[in-house]
């Protein structure tokens, strides 16, 4: 059972890609990436060093760096940690390996393309879309002769420079020959590319058996996905060049000085991760203590709210309350008021009758109840 490196680690990675004797690794790899646009025969590593024209000039050191047997300029990197404005720094690094392309004295100014393949070890935020791979070009105008058709309504009349016309004759030998010319922006089909950067995301590559990959490049992010956790190295019969990297990513045939460069570049891996987690942590922390001020605070207030709704709401109900209850007291009050009212009326009927047949004051007091001072209103 084999135990394989880590290629996502810096000095892995350019053991695997940015050395001699391993180039065929390089090759195969830049072959799957590139299949159907063109074939790399052979790769020329050159210094990752970027060489500074003042002091004050911004440095750069590549990963991996060479030149294609035809010419062609490529850069590998490896980023391992999410970087704001990594796009931004991918296309300073092929920027630079264009104008360093300058030559002092007479020149022609020929530029030979330049490719930055760039490997993230982590999903891009922003800057490129939500998917594994994400290619980046800039091509030259080409003026390429082309068939017109002999009506116009076969193609389009105001196709602009650059679109694509579909023509789609009604019968044969419908077209006529004209000497018509319109601009294509299409560096990779005819070769005028002149830079490139490839963005692969490897969180986004969903395929995890090896059952699933379909060509050389499926296999290689494959591995390189996954690699230190492989027991034995999948696509040998299929593709040799993993025979050999079985071989060179052997960790258990390590020299100590190869084995202490790993495990340093390993410590430092797992160092940026514990510094990964505690920032998110530190953020969701922070998140989580934002809310419970907001939510103590909104809580606050909708208790003082509350109360306040809950005086007023009192004040109109003891308000409808009061009224309810005078309107209740009144009938109350005023049927006892009748009543009372009422039966003085028949007691000072009674008491006229009574004076009328001739009897005393003290008998009409005694039979009505009436005071002497309210009979003696009657009298008058």
């Amino acid at each position: 059972m084999a135990e394989f490196i880590n290629p996502r680690v810096d000095w892995a990675f350019k053991r695997i890609f940015g050395s001699e004797d391993t180039k065929e690794c390089l090759i195969t790899f830049l072959n799957g990436l590139f299949a159907g646009e063109f074939e790399i025969k052979d790769v020329k590593f050159v210094p990752v060093e970027q060489t500074k024209t003042n002091e004050d000039e911004r440095g750069v050191v590549f990963d991996v760096k060479c030149i294609t047997s035809d010419g062609r300029h490529v850069i590998v990197e490896m980023q391992k940690k999410s970087q704001e404005y990594f796009v931004d720094r991918a296309l300073f690094y092929t920027c630079k390996a264009i104008v360093e392309q300058g030559k002092k004295g007479k020149w022609n100014f020929h530029l030979a393309p330049v490719y930055t393949v760039c490997f993230m070890d982590f999903r891009a935020k922003n800057s490129i879309p939500r998917q594994f791979r994400t290619d980046v070009g800039l091509g030259m105008l080409k003026a390429v002769d082309v068939q017109m058709p002999a009506q116009k309504q076969d193609v389009k009349a105001n196709s602009s420079p650059g679109e694509n016309v579909e023509l789609k004759p009604k019968a044969q030998n419908e077209y006529q020959t004209a000497s018509s010319k319109y601009f294509e922006l299409s560096g990779v089909k005819y070769g005028f590319e002149k830079m490139r950067m490839v963005f692969l995301q490897l969180p986004l590559f969903k395929k995890k058996k090896p059952v699933e990959c379909m060509d050389i490049f499926d296999c290689w992010i494959y591995i390189i996905k996954n690699m230190e956790k492989l027991k034995e190295m999948p696509f040998i019969d299929k593709y040799p060049v993993f025979r050999k990297l079985a071989e060179i990513g052997d960790l258990r045939k390590l020299t100590p000085e190869e084995r202490e460069y790993y495990d340093e570049d390993i410590k430092a891996m797992r160092d940026l991760y514990a510094i990964k987690v505690w920032e998110e942590k530190q953020k969701r922390m922070a998140i989580e203590a934002a809310t419970k001020r907001a939510t103590k605070k909104g809580l606050k207030q909708g208790i003082q709210q509350g109360i306040q709704q809950g005086i007023q709401q009192g004040i109109q109900q003891g308000i409808q309350q009061g009224i309810q209850q005078g309107i209740q007291q009144g009938i109350q009050q005023g049927i006892q008021q009748g009543v009372q009212k009422g039966e003085f009326s028949k007691s000072l009927a009674i008491a006229r009758n009574m004076l009328a047949m001739g009897m005393s004051l003290e008998q009409v007091t005694q039979c009505t109840g009436l005071s002497k001072e309210q009979i003696e209103k009657l009298k008058n």
